[in-house]
């Protein structure tokens, strides 16, 4: 790459706050390596209520705090935590809210149910992550999103953010993983998100909201996937490249950064 990349990394779920899993440790470790390649990058993940903030030393920003965000119509008030990794150079943003993010959970209970309200949850994260992008005034150059939790990332930004000057020329990247909820999300997924004013022909493809039609609908948004974990249902693939979606599937496991780097650097120079 002739210029520095920017890139914005938007997680499910990281290691150590949360952990080991196959979304948890890429995130880990992706970030730290793709900065030491020599790119400028951002991380965040949901807080939440799970995690510990003393021993994971998470402070709140003040100045990145204190607006709301409407989701289906009820305000909620937008927490900016950040902590470091130790001796990893890497700092990381977390998206909080007492309503959505307060319990002592991740996406499920103790008992193993996904939250109801998984979908706000979603949408809250990534509209939360926008703004405090937003604040920073930082204008990443590739919009790298892991696992389904962080995937409404590129449909606000390919539609509502699409002429913003920060995001105008923002790539957008979702890494599949085999991660899949059982079941659905709440039926009235696509009215919510006929509240957020995204383009109501596309909106039929979530009138039944499960994983697989979630993520083609999400595919409709893309730049590039991800081909990530094992056991991945490869119709999903088919689709993106139905789509024009460029897919990358690692090769080489032992030097995946610089197939990565490589990827970043195909899909910034593409064509929008």
């Amino acid at each position: 790459m002739s210029t520095k990349p920017k890139i914005l990394y938007v997680c499910q779920e990281m290691m150590p706050y949360l952990p080991e899993s196959e979304i948890s440790a890429i995130c880990r470790q992706l970030p730290q390596l793709i900065q030491e390649r020599g790119a400028d990058i951002r991380t965040f993940m949901p807080r939440y209520g799970s995690i510990n903030e003393r021993r994971n030393q998470l402070h709140e920003v003040i100045r990145l705090s204190g607006m709301n965000i409407v989701i289906d119509d009820t305000d909620h008030q937008l927490i900016i935590k950040v902590a470091s990794i130790p001796n990893a150079r890497l700092q990381v943003y977390f998206i909080d809210n007492d309503d959505y993010f307060m319990r002592k959970s991740t996406i499920c209970d103790a008992s193993g149910n996904y939250h109801i309200d998984n979908d706000e949850r979603a949408m809250f994260f990534s509209r939360g992550v926008i703004e405090t992008v937003t604040k920073l005034r930082w204008s990443p150059d590739v919009i790298h999103c892991h696992g389904w939790f962080s995937a409404f990332m590129p449909v606000y930004i390919k539609s509502l953010y699409k002429d913003d000057p920060l995001f105008r020329n923002a790539r957008t990247v979702l890494s599949l993983y085999n991660d899949s909820f059982p079941g659905k999300l709440d039926r009235n997924l696509s009215h919510k998100l006929l509240m957020e004013n995204f383009d109501q022909d596309k909106l039929s493809m979530v009138d039944d909201p499960s994983y697989d039609n979630l993520i083609k609908y999400v595919i409709e948004h893309l730049d590039g996937l991800v081909v990530a974990g094992d056991n991945i249902n490869r119709e999903l693939v088919d689709f993106a490249a139905s789509r024009g979606v460029k897919i990358f599937e690692v090769k080489n496991p032992e030097n995946y950064v610089d197939e990565y780097y490589t990827f970043y650097d195909e899909i910034i120079s593409s064509e929008n």
